[in-house]
C-alpha cells in the first residue's frame, strides 16, 4: 500500500533543513582558507621546463659541496703514469696487420650504423631482423647518443657532424616514459653528450648546452628529504609539482654509478649541484661500508634508499648485474678527480680485498690442448656471495659467472697500475685471462650471458682437471643425481646432458645462454692491452680479441645490423630482433680501441665511464686528437 505524502510545508522544511546540514559539511567555514587542490600529474610527453620546477629540499648555496681541484697533471706524485711507453717499436708488418683488424671494426660500425639510420634514425633503436624502430628509452635517439664519440673516434667526421646537427631535434622537456629509468638515461643520454663534447675539443657546444639541459631534468630526482635520488622515476608527476621520496628497494649500481657523469657536468659548467648530489650518495655508501652489510666492505644488491641507506637486509653480494658500476667507478673517480678528493681511493681500498676473497675463485679447466703436459696459468672467474644468518653470517659461494661482471677484469687492472698494487694487478691479469677461457671454451667461441663453471675445492687456489668431478657437477647443476645414484648413473647422466645441450669442459651448466652484444669481455682486454708491459704480450691479447670480433660478426650480423643472440650456441638460427645502443657506443668502440694505435686515446689523457663514453682528464696529451 502506498504511503500518504507529506504535507508540503514538511516537505519544504526537511529540504531546507537538509541543504543546511550539506552545506556546513561541504563548504568551507568562512574565513577560513581552502585547501590547496593536489597537483595533477602532467601527462607524458608534456613539456616541462626543468629550470623553472620548484624544489621541495633545495640545498642551499652555502651547503653544496665544493668541486676538489687537483694539483696540476703535471704532478706524478698525485696520478702515476698509467701505460706502459714499451722500449721496442713495433714491426711495419705487425702495425698494418694491427689497422687493417682496426678498420674491419669500422667496417661493421657503418653496417650498423648505416641500418640505424636508414630504418631508425632519432629513434632509439632499430630492430636488426625486421628492421623495424623502437623506443625502450623514451625516444630520445639512444643509439645515436650512445655513438656520438665512437663516430668521431673512428674518424667519421661527416657522420659525426650530421649526428650533431640530429642531436638538435632531441627534445629532452618532453618524456614519453611512465617511469625513467635515471641510470640508464645518465651513462647513455648525458654520458654520451658528454663524452661527444670532449673527444671532439669542445668545438662543439651544442652538445654541452643538450647535456645541461638534460642534466637539469635528472638533478630534479635528487629532490627528496634525504636528497637520495629516486631511480625508477616518475618524471610527470615530479614536473607537477608532487613531492617525492627515494624508493625502499634500489638496486645499488643504479644509486652508486651516476658520479663520473655528474662530475663531469658540474667541471664543465661551473655548476656544482651536480657534484654534490653525487657526493652526497657517495658519502652515504662510505658510511656504512665498514659495518653496516653483512660483508664489511661490500655492498649487497639492493638498498632502502628511503629509509637512511639501510644494507643490513642485503644477503647477495656480486661483480654482476646490479651491482658492478659501483664498484668500477670507484678508481674511475679518483681518476677523473685527479686524486684531489680522498674518498673514493679509500673505499676502493676497503673493498678490493673482500672482492678478491670472496667473489673471484679459481675454476677447475682442463689442459690447454697446445700444452697438455704444461699446467694451466691460473685463471680467475667472478662468482656471486649469498649470506644467511647473523653474527657472523654463513658465506656461500655461487659460482655463477656473468658475462656482464668480466668487466672485472679491466677494472682491477685499472686499479692496480693507479694505486701501484700488485694483487690487484694480479686478479686484473687472471680475470680477464678467465673470462677469455670462458668465451673461447664455448662452441662458438661466444661467451654467454650467465653459466655456472665448477670451483676448485678451494676457491682461492688452482687445482688439476679431474674429468669424474667435472661430468658429476654438470650432472648436480641439472638436479640429476641422489644419493642413491652409482657412479655409472651419474656418468651416464651427464653424458647425456654433455651431448644434448653441447656443455663445454669445465662448464657444470648455461642457464641463460643469449648473448646481447655486450662488451665486457673486450672491455677487459682493452685495459689488459693497454696497460701490458711488453709489445707481445698486447699482440698476444689482439689475437684473441680479433677472433671474438670475428665470431661475434660471423653469428650476429644481418642485412639491416648485428642481432643479439638467443643461444650463443646455436649461431645465426639463435639471432634475436634486437640490437642494444651499447654495441656501437662500447662494444665496437672496444674493438676498435684494440686495435688503435697506442697513443690514441689513452688511459692517462681519458676515463671511460660504464659505458664508454671518453671523458677528458686535462692530461698532458691533445684533446680530441
Amino acid at each position: 500500500m502506498l504511503q500518504p505524502t507529506l504535507p508540503r510545508r514538511k516537505l519544504l522544511a526537511a529540504v531546507i533543513a537538509f541543504s543546511i546540514v550539506f552545506l556546513l559539511y561541504h563548504v568551507p567555514r568562512l574565513g577560513a582558507p581552502a585547501s590547496p587542490p593536489l597537483p595533477k600529474v602532467l601527462p607524458p610527453g608534456t613539456a616541462v621546463d626543468w629550470a623553472q620546477v620548484v624544489h621541495h629540499y633545495p640545498v642551499p648555496v652555502e651547503s653544496l659541496a665544493a668541486l676538489p681541484t687537483a694539483a696540476p697533471a703535471s704532478d706524478k706524485k698525485t696520478i702515476p703514469r698509467l701505460q706502459h711507453a714499451f722500449a721496442e717499436s713495433e714491426s711495419a708488418d705487425d702495425r698494418a696487420t694491427r689497422r687493417e683488424r682496426r678498420d674491419a671494426v669500422r667496417d661493421q660500425f657503418l653496417h650498423a650504423w648505416n641500418g640505424y639510420k636508414q630504418h631508425a634514425w632519432l629513434r632509439d633503436e632499430v630492430r636488426p631482423v625486421s628492421g623495424r624502430a623502437a623506443d625502450p628509452y623514451g625516444g630520445w635517439a639512444a643509439t645515436l647518443v650512445d655513438a656520438l664519440d665512437t663516430l668521431w673516434m673512428m674518424d667519421l667526421r661527416d657522420e659525426f657532424a650530421e649526428a650533431v646537427a640530429a642531436v638538435e631535434h632531441i627534445d629532452f622537456s618532453r618524456c614519453t616514459l611512465e617511469r625513467l629509468n635515471v641510470f640508464e638515461t645518465t651513462i647513455r643520454f648525458l654520458g654520451g653528450l658528454l663524452g661527444a663534447y670532449d673527444v671532439s675539443g669542445g668545438k662543439y657546444p651544442s652538445l654541452l648546452r643538450k647535456a645541461e639541459e638534460l642534466g637539469r631534468m635528472l638533478y630534479k630526482a635528487f629532490d627528496t628529504p634525504n636528497r637520495m635520488p629516486i631511480t625508477r622515476w616518475d618524471v610527470m608527476a615530479a614536473a607537477a609539482g608532487i613531492p617525492q621520496e627515494a624508493d625502499e628497494r634500489v638496486l645499488v649500481a643504479e644509486l652508486g654509478s651516476l658520479s663520473l657523469e655528474f662530475t663531469r657536468l658540474s667541471q664543465l659548467t661551473g655548476d656544482a649541484r651536480y657534484f654534490d648530489a653525487i657526493q652526497r650518495v657517495a658519502e652515504a655508501f662510505a658510511a656504512h661500508q665498514a659495518s653496516g652489510t653483512k660483508l664489511p666492505g661490500l655492498w649487497p644488491v639492493a638498498v632502502d634508499a628511503r629509509g637512511g641507506l639501510n644494507f643490513s637486509a642485503g644477503d647477495v653480494f656480486t661483480l654482476g648485474g646490479m651491482v658492478d658500476s659501483l664498484y668500477e667507478y670507484l678508481p674511475k673517480q679518483h681518476l677523473l678527480l685527479r686524486g684531489a678528493h680522498p674518498l673514493y681511493r679509500q673505499m676502493w681500498e676497503a673493498a678490493s680485498t673482500p672482492l678478491r676473497k670472496y667473489l673471484l675463485f679459481h675454476p677447475m679447466i682442463p689442459p690447454s690442448p697446445s700444452s697438455a703436459e704444461q699446467p694451466n696459468p691460473p685463471i680467475l672467474l667472478p662468482g656471486d656471495i649469498l649470506s644467511s644468518g647473523t653474527h657472523p653470517p654463513t658465506l656461500a659461494l655461487e659460482p655463477r659467472t656473468q658475462h656482464l661482471s668480466c668487466f672485472a677484469g679491466g677494472m682491477f687492472l685499472l686499479a692496480g697500475r693507479l694505486y701501484n698494487t700488485p694483487s690487484d694487478t694480479d686478479a686484473g691479469q687472471a680475470l680477464t685471462a678467465g673470462c677469455l677461457w670462458a668465451t673461447e671454451a664455448m662452441p662458438r667461441g661466444i661467451m654467454p650471458e650467465i653459466m655456472y663453471a665448477v670451483p676448485c675445492a678451494d676457491p682461492s687456489a688452482p687445482c688439476a682437471w679431474n674429468d669424474t668431478h667435472w661430468r658429476a657437477a654438470v650432472a648436480l647443476a641439472a638436479d640429476m643425481t641422489s644419493p642413491l645414484d652409482s657412479a655409472g648413473d651419474i656418468a651416464a647422466a651427464a653424458d647425456a646432458l654433455i651431448r644434448d645441450r653441447r656443455i663445454a669442459e669445465g662448464v657444470a651448466s648455461v642457464p641463460d645462454p643469449r648473448y646481447q652484444l655486450r662488451p665486457e669481455v673486450v672491455e677487459a682486454v682493452f685495459y689488459a692491452v693497454r696497460l701490458a708491459e711488453s709489445r707481445a704480450e698486447a699482440s698476444a691479447l689482439r689475437d684473441r680479441a680479433w677472433k671474438l670480433f670475428r665470431n661475434v660478426v660471423r653469428d650476429s650480423r644481418t642485412g639491416v645490423a648485428h642481432a643479439g643472440l638467443g643461444d650463443v650456441r646455436r649461431g645465426r638460427a639463435g639471432q634475436v630482433d634486437v640490437m642494444e645502443s651499447f654495441w656501437l657506443g662500447e662494444t665496437l668502440k672496444y674493438f676498435w680501441l684494440v686495435f688503435e694505435d697506442e697513443g690514441a686515446w689513452g688511459l692517462d689523457e681519458w676515463v671511460f665511464t660504464t659505458e664508454a663514453h671518453a671523458l677528458w682528464l686535462g692530461g698532458e696529451g691533445d684533446r680530441g686528437e
